[in-house]
């Protein structure tokens, strides 16, 4: 039975319509879901949508509509954007409806109460509804919430607390001893310096007056509503019904190999402070892997609903296609660090590297082997020093992007796939099958065994790249598989020999976008 990997994406508001921002995450989660499935993990796939947040009470109100009419309205906005994006799930989550969350987060909250580490105390603080989120002053920009730039709103009411503190020493040693792995570096580097500095308790429920009654009530306190972090960050084990000892809980989460959560820099307190000393003070097991990426900009500034500049994912989709967003995604923008969005980027980078690059190159290659050789793929029987080349760099384009995956680096793996790519499109330049083929034509018998060679091993280099592109573009990788007569499913370890295949002719795979 293969090993088991576990990846999660953060869970939304569901306030309003999904951006730009929120595809970036999907197709990152997606690439690593379908990254480590390649390399033969069972992998569970998690997303959903945080739906008990003040925001979408508020977002409710405005509407002039209940707040479960309105989430259950807007999370289809977020399941259309994954179908659009071709991002496949294990599950997704609602955590206003789900019986297993409901269940499971209060459970965690009874865990946290009977050993200790909750109790009640009056409390004043600085308070920004976008972010659901205390701020001490010290953090504040000009007075302002550093993400979404608006004053914080004062609060004093009585809520309950966790006892953070408790957990400082045992987190600082998950994470120095790497059993909680935060990537990149630097993130990690926040983190430690956040938890030497002194953890102060965190406040974690709401009245229910403040919440207008919407949210996860307190075990045993109807006042009050857990406070919607606290609920939400037990989603990641509320998708299993782990309280009545669920199967895919013991597989997927107790016993995965990686437990992976991809977030934002935004969040990042939360999920490798927080949420592993909820997990610590609840006795469940910690993830293995916090990816923390940066944000999408719009000339410098964060794409934000709040903020009114975001860019709505749904309409490049219908305009340029799957394949070229989550290629521009995946390839353009670091996985760590912010990425100022541009159009005319999309645009250039589809054009040079999927329809000039790949699709120019199995276009060309099938076209010779339906031209020369009756649409069968040759043996490679003329190979020769430039094959032997081709092959060597083929075989460690696999082992580099590969590895970059493993380190959650889309971006590197996309970049030795283009070297690849560009280093196949020089070799068939090179090699001019063009003009063995007159010289074969002519009776030349060395010149007919080297264009054998050249379309075989062309066509090699061509699969393992499509293959390799799979976890990025999963359709443009299953058409470039099926022009040359490849199993979508299959992975570069279990190729069998291409000579005798038909091929047929491939069209335009990636046709140039024109603006």
């Amino acid at each position: 039975m293969p090993a088991t990997a576990f990846v999660s994406t953060t869970i939304p508001y569901v306030n309003a319509r999904p951006h730009l921002g929120h595809a970036f995450e999907y197709v990152q989660a997606d690439s690593i879901a379908r990254h480590l499935g390649m390399v033969g993990r069972d992998v569970y796939f998690l997303t959903g949508s945080d739906e008990n947040s003040l925001k979408n009470v508020l977002a409710a109100e405005k509407a002039g509509v209940t707040t479960q009419a309105l989430v259950d309205r807007n999370v289809s906005y977020f399941e259309d954007l994954l179908a659009s994006l071709g991002v496949v799930t294990t599950s997704f989550i609602r955590t206003s409806v789900d019986p297993h969350h409901l269940d499971g987060a209060a459970e965690i909250w009874r865990r946290l109460d009977a050993n200790g580490d909750i109790y009640a105390k009056d409390y004043t603080g600085l308070y920004c509804v976008g972010c659901e989120q205390f701020y001490e002053p010290s953090d504040l920009v000009d007075g302002k919430c550093p993400e979404h730039l608006v004053e914080p709103e004062p609060v004093s009411e009585r809520n309950y607390f966790f006892r953070l503190s408790r957990y400082a020493d045992q987190l600082a040693e998950v994470l120095e001893s790497g059993r909680l792995r935060v990537h990149p570096q630097t993130r990690l580097n926040e983190t430690l310096s956040f938890i030497r500095s002194g953890l102060a308790d965190i406040s974690i429920s709401r009245s229910a007056t403040r919440a207008h009654g919407w949210g996860i009530p307190v075990p045993g306190d109807p006042d009050q509503v857990m406070y919607v972090w606290i609920d939400a960050l037990t989603n990641y084990v509320n998708t299993f019904d782990w309280l009545h000892d669920d199967p895919g809980y013991a597989r997927y989460w107790a016993g995965a190999e990686r437990r992976i959560h991809v977030l934002g820099k935004g969040v990042l307190r939360f999920h490798a402070v927080y949420w592993p000393a909820m997990l610590l003070a609840a006795g469940l097991p910690l993830p293995t892997d916090v990816m923390v990426h940066g944000y999408i900009t719009n000339a410098g500034q964060k794409l934000s609903k709040s903020l009114g500049n975001a860019t709505d994912p749904q309409e490049l989709l219908a305009g340029y296609g799957q394949d070229a967003v989550r290629y521009y995604l995946l390839a353009e923008f670091s996985p760590f660090g912010d990425g100022d969005f541009a159009e005319e980027r999309l645009v250039a980078r589809y054009n040079n590297d999927l329809a000039n690059g790949v699709g120019n190159l199995v276009s060309r290659l099938t076209s010779m082997v339906e031209r020369y050789r009756g649409a069968v793929v040759p043996a490679r029987t003329g190979a020769g020093d430039l094959e032997a080349d081709l092959a060597a760099r083929t075989a460690q384009t696999v082992r580099d992007s590969v590895a970059a995956m493993d380190r959650f680096d889309h971006r590197e793996a996309l970049a030795r796939i283009g070297e690849l790519v560009r280093r196949s499109n020089a070799y068939v330049g090179e090699r001019a099958p063009w003009q063995l083929a007159k010289a074969a034509d002519a009776g030349d018998e060395e010149a007919a065994r080297t264009l054998d060679a050249v379309l075989y091993c062309g066509l090699d280099a061509v699969r393992h790249i499509a293959i390799l592109l799979r976890p990025f573009i999963p359709e443009g990788s299953r058409r470039l598989l099926a022009a040359v007569g490849e199993d979508s499913r299959g992975s570069v370890d279990s190729l069998t020999e291409l000579a005798g295949r038909p091929v047929v002719k491939a069209g335009p795979i990636f046709p140039r976008i024109e603006r």
